[in-house]
């Protein structure tokens, strides 16, 4: 991809350096086959009147890394569709016709914020990413997954709620010779009491009022595969001596039923009580216990991954990327160091809701520590360090400059004694919004 490669979606390109390669597509339909094979960073959107604004934020949601700069006539910003368009999705924007030495000036200001944060995007994860990482907690994990899938005995995972247990289940399941077999999953926690037997081993005819024909049970339907048993704890006690009896003998009994059944599934079982404290207590079955801790696999908690957090959070922002507000375009360097920092005690899954709620709620480009419900958090943490301090009084600088200029770059560069591509560069570093420069015609000064 060239660094000062645009694509320009609409009729009428305009003279731009002959340094930068321009990439013409009339209709959306055209710029979506571009983007397959020539990707851009910024794109320049030259809107008329007789456009589809609908068909247009569809397309823009679609492509929402590009930094996009608008250019349109000033009757449309009377429309509030065309208004909320160029806020959720533009950069910048100019009114037709376009002043071409300040477009060429937004242009230039968006292909350098583009190379900026290209080294901040991290790669995006898997699609089994709470598995994927570069720690030695996750790396240890993987390769006892890769040596226990080979065998055929009973797996016991131990992990914190929301650790992510069960893809550790179905990647044991993925990577055993069972893998073209079935993976039945069951929560024993979240079937009644009453009802568990019968769903865990099936029932026949006239078993039980209502019972009007036969039916497998779970365990019977995971033949020739894997059943995946969550929080097997939860499992009442005399339930307990039927599972034990099927893992002694690869048999069971449908409720009502006479005749034993044979089933060929592995037993892959996850708690996030200690069975062991709980045989001691008398709540767990002490012979159940050891047959299930034949291999035992521990899926390490979130604070013990502090080098997949942002790889993670990248990874669940672009897979429910859709739901987000259109304008956000990711996490600020704060937001980030706030993860990082944050315990989650609430592991995987507390990370996917806070992100998910960020998506949605936040009210700039690029989500906030409070956006994530953080905030709090970071404040209440460690004593602020030297460095963590200069970060901020930098910022801090950054801002007053800023409010003092009036937004104005120039202005505010020339108030901090750096210069206008240092204090973009600040900008970015510190995901501070640019001030937008345009929404005008003629030679205005910064």
């Amino acid at each position: 991809m060239t660094t000062n490669s645009i694509l320009c979606v609409g009729v009428g390109v305009p003279s731009l350096p002959a340094d930068w390669e321009v990439i013409p597509a009339a209709t959306p339909a055209e710029a979506r086959r571009h983007f397959k094979t020539r990707p851009c960073t910024v794109g320049l959107l030259l809107a008329r009147e007789t456009d589809n604004c609908e068909e247009l934020h569809a397309f823009l949601l679609e492509h929402w890394c590009v930094h996009w700069i608008a250019v349109l006539p000033p009757a449309m910003l009377e429309l509030a569709a065309w208004r909320q368009l160029v806020r959720d999705h533009c950069d910048d924007y100019h009114t037709a016709p376009a002043d071409s030495q300040r477009l060429r000036h937004a242009l230039g200001h968006a292909l350098g914020m583009a190379a900026l944060r290209a080294d901040d995007v991290a790669p995006r994860a898997a699609s089994d990413a709470t598995l994927t990482g570069r720690s030695a907690a996750i790396t240890r994990l993987r390769r006892q997954i890769g040596k226990v899938a080979a065998a055929s005995a009973p797996v016991l995972i131990w992990g914190e709620s929301g650790s992510g247990k069960e893809l550790a289940a179905q990647a044991v399941h993925a990577h055993s010779p069972r893998r073209k077999g079935p993976f039945v999953p069951i929560n024993c926690g979240a079937i009644p009491a009453a009802l568990i037997q019968s769903e865990l081993f099936g029932h026949e005819r006239g078993a039980f009022t209502g019972a009007a024909r036969d039916k497998r049970g779970l365990i019977e339907s995971a033949q020739g595969g894997s059943i995946f048993l969550d929080e097997i704890g939860d499992l009442p006690m005399e339930l307990q001596a039927n599972l034990l009896r099927f893992l002694q003998e690869k048999t069971i009994y449908r409720v009502g039923g006479t005749r034993s059944i044979a089933v060929d599934a592995r037993v892959i079982a996850a708690s996030h009580v200690n069975l062991e404290q709980a045989v001691r207590r008398g709540a767990f079955r002490e012979d159940l216990y050891y047959r299930l801790n034949v291999l035992a696999l521990d899926v390490p908690p979130l604070r013990e991954r502090r080098d997949d957090l942002l790889p993670l959070a990248e990874h669940f922002f672009h897979t429910f990327y859709s739901e987000r507000a259109p304008r956000v375009k990711g996490f600020s360097s704060r937001a980030a160091q706030a993860i990082r920092e944050y315990d989650w005690p609430g592991n995987v899954r507390e990370l996917i809701n806070r992100v998910r709620r960020a998506m949605v709620m936040a009210e700039g480009r690029l989500i906030a520590p409070q956006d994530l419900g953080l905030a709090a958090d970071a404040a209440a943490g460690a004593p602020m360090q030297l460095d963590d301090a200069r970060i901020r009084a930098e910022r801090d600088a950054i801002d007053a400059s800023l409010l003092r200029a009036g937004s104005n770059i120039t202005l505010a560069a020339r108030d901090l004694g750096v210069s206008r591509m240092t204090l973009y560069r600040l900008l970015a570093k510190h995901g501070i919004t640019a001030p937008s420069r345009a929404g005008y015609t003629g030679a205005q000064s910064e």
